[in-house]
């Protein structure tokens, strides 16, 4: 069978897809990844074939609802190269989810940790609204690039439907959706797809002596408010230091007489081994990476998958939230040292990361791949 992978190039959304495909190399497969020439170094490290794309924009999540068009002429020169079976790639990739369409090709669709649109049925969650929201400007893009593809509308009974693909697999576990809710049918939970480049050498910075650690990991602020004055504060004479992955967001904005280190790494997983705690807007990467390590989270949401993540994680019991903008620097490091100490929020990280541990979500995803294919 040959797979070609075409996810987004960024981390959190490259990585799982390259954990999806060295599951697939191990079973004989013929695996190419088409991805930025950024990518290189990482693809080269997991073993597997890059096809490269120049123009890294239009196979990035920051360009998403813009070069749609590039990304459906990109995959489809792909598909007529390549000959695949069966395309895996991320969910927001529409240029994907038609260049497959058109070469009457299965598609399976790597997801984040949970199910962002509206459930089929059961209970409503809190954030019922925001999801029909975001399934609805999601379509708008779609749609838009349908047109300009000069493909017809499609007619479907769920609005949805044109998104999930043949299959489309939710990288979190049902304990983080809502209780008795019902989801769609291609969707599935499969686990974490964890995988990540090693560290280089000497590249993790050393632990600071007598201060127990915070992984602070930032993601996109969608128009919201920064973390940063509640980072200053929290980690000016607190009980704790940080470690601050910038990520996608933008320079640091650390303060001299905070403690902070801030740092853009291609990888996490040491540094949150040793955080007693993690501290994050609640993108998929970091929470992911928090539960695994048995971490509790503290998170502060703001936009896109933010709000139904952080959601998730408290309704599971695993984080706390941040307090807000304009609190007050001790009540900002109290919640740091509370969450730390926490032992029964460490015992419900660690229990949730078992469950994500325990997933076989690799072979779980593989097995959906050589599904659709059939």
């Amino acid at each position: 069978m040959n797979v070609l992978l075409c996810p987004l190039s960024d981390p959190g959304y490259l990585y799982p897809a390259l954990a999806v495909g060295r599951e697939l190399r191990r079973r004989a497969h013929q695996v190419d990844v088409l991805a930025a020439a950024r990518a290189a170094p990482v693809v080269r490290e997991a073993g597997l074939a890059l096809s490269a794309v120049e123009d890294g924009t239009a196979l990035s999540v920051g360009h998403w609802t813009v070069r749609g068009p590039e990304q459906y002429t990109r995959v489809r020169q792909a598909i007529r190269r390549l000959r695949p079976d069966v395309l895996v790639t991320s969910v927001l990739c529409h240029g994907a989810l038609l260049a497959a369409e058109t070469a009457d090709l299965p598609v399976v669709v790597l997801g984040l940790t949970a199910h962002l649109w509206p459930y089929r049925a059961g209970a409503q969650p809190e954030d019922a609204h925001d999801r029909s929201w975001r399934l609805a400007a999601t379509l708008e893009h779609y749609r838009a690039l349908r047109e300009t593809a000069g493909l017809p509308q499609r007619r479907d009974r769920y609005p949805d439907t044109p998104l999930l693909g043949t299959a489309f697999l939710l990288r979190g576990h049902p304990v983080l959706e809502v209780p008795d809710a019902e989801l769609p049918a291609p969707v599935r939970h499969v686990g974490p797809c964890w995988w990540e480049p090693e560290p280089e050498p000497d590249a993790v910075p050393p632990p600071a002596e007598g201060a127990p650690s915070v992984y602070v990991h930032l993601g996109r602020t969608f128009g919201g408010t920064s973390l940063w004055p509640r980072l200053n504060a929290a980690f000016t004479w607190g009980t704790h230091r940080a470690v601050v992955e910038l990520g996608r967001s933008g320079p640091s904005e650390a303060e001299p007489h905070a403690a902070l280190v801030t740092g853009r790494r291609p990888w996490m997983a040491p540094l949150v081994e040793r955080a007693d705690l993690v501290l994050t807007n609640a993108t998929s990467a970091p929470v992911l990476g928090a539960l695994l390590h048995g971490k509790p989270l503290l998170v502060a949401p703001n936009g896109s998958e933010q709000q139904v993540l952080a959601t998730a994680c408290l309704r599971a019991g695993v984080a706390r939230t941040f307090p807000a903008d304009g609190s007050r620097a001790a009540v900002l490091r109290e919640a740091v040292a509370d969450a730390a100490r926490d032992p029964g929020l460490r015992a419900r990280a660690v229990a949730v990361g078992g469950l994500l541990a325990g997933s076989k979500s690799e072979s779980r995803a593989a097995d959906a791949v050589e599904s659709a294919a059939r």
